[in-house]
């Protein structure tokens, strides 16, 4: 019943019907989350995870293992894309090292939620134990659970970790069962020769794992711990009925493993933009998403997220505050 509620509201508004677009989807969505005529979006943060992956050392990417620590510190000291965005929009930035190769020591301002120092290499055997990837699920519980307490009611997932497009295709590739080709992309910015490599170790990998249909085995096989870390907390999100921000590539696949496990948190989620990796269009169409923005952007970070929420608001806010046909004593169309 509130959901045709919603929709009469937003009809009704001073403009004509579907005038506003993606907007009214966007108002109708957040407001049947909410359960209310007059949503709401309190207290939104972004929260970054970071994480090592021992696929990197056998060159899947144009940068070495060391920017992923080096980039959280940019992070802390307010230097990166993510930070600029999220003061521009008066965001909560949130940074998790959930398995970075390096000890930052008492950094304040950063979760420590490590695991380990960096993932195991999945040309080999499984990137991480059960163990581990219960722990992933358990640590990313109690920082959305933290911002629930403090009144957080909308978060976005952001990431950072040489090798994580790899992680990402591989996941993508068995969970929608396309080919590596169809989900691969250049990651940091690889040249040919560095791509048909990536492609090559990928495929290798693929023979070594076969017959996995489990969304947690696939995620524990081919996963960086911050990859399953923002799987964990993005269930958890939807279990607080908390709005989802799903960034670019890496972050949709952390949420296409949360998919499967609960097909239901599709419901709760907003695609922020489409990356220019070449394999998220796919990964989108698979899960019959339509993203706000196309900015050919494919940083990560979170930075798709912060660029997105004024539109967001922008849908509460003339949801909230627009006149409608009859406050404001407009004649409608016969």
């Amino acid at each position: 019943m509130l959901k045709k509620e919603l929709q009469y509201k937003i009809d009704f508004k001073t403009k004509p019907l579907s005038s506003l677009g993606k907007l009214e989807k966007l108002a109708l969505q957040i407001g049947t989350i909410q359960d209310s005529l007059s949503p709401v979006l309190n207290k939104p943060t972004i929260v970054v995870f970071a994480g090592d992956h021992g696929i990197a050392k056998v060159g899947v990417s144009a940068y070495p293992q060391e920017v992923t620590h080096q980039m959280v510190m940019n992070f802390l000291k307010g230097g990166a894309a993510i930070n600029v965005f999220t003061k521009q929009h008066h965001i909560n930035l949130k940074v998790v090292d959930a398995g970075v190769n390096f000890d930052f020591g008492l950094e304040e301002n950063l979760i420590n939620a490590k695991i380990a120092y960096g993932t195991k290499s999945f040309l080999q055997g499984k990137a991480m134990t059960e163990t581990q990837l219960q722990q992933c699920f358990e640590k990313s519980s109690e920082i959305v659970n933290e911002l629930f307490e403090n009144g957080c009611n909308v978060i976005g997932f952001g990431e950072m970790g040489i090798g994580n497009t790899s992680s990402a295709t591989m996941l993508m590739s068995y969970l929608c069962h396309l080919p590596i080709e169809q989900c691969i992309g250049r990651g940091t910015g690889l040249n040919d020769e560095q791509f048909q490599n990536k492609i090559a170790i990928l495929e290798q990998a693929q023979q070594f794992h076969k017959n996995m249909d489990s969304p947690k085995e696939v995620l524990q096989t081919f996963g960086g711990f911050e990859v399953a870390q923002m799987c964990g907390a993005m269930l958890s999100a939807y279990e607080k009925n908390i709005l989802i921000l799903v960034d670019g590539f890496i972050a949709s696949n952390a949420f296409l493993v949360a998919y499967k496990m609960n097909p239901a948190i599709i419901n709760n989620a907003i695609f922020c933009h489409l990356s220019d990796e070449s394999g998220h269009h796919n990964l989108l169409d698979f899960l019959g998403a339509e993203p706000i923005l196309k900015l050919n952007m494919r940083l990560g970070e979170g930075t798709g997220c912060a660029v997105a929420y004024p539109i967001i608001e922008s849908a509460i806010a003339f949801l909230n505050n627009m006149a409608s046909f009859e406050s404001a004593a407009v004649s409608n169309k016969d």
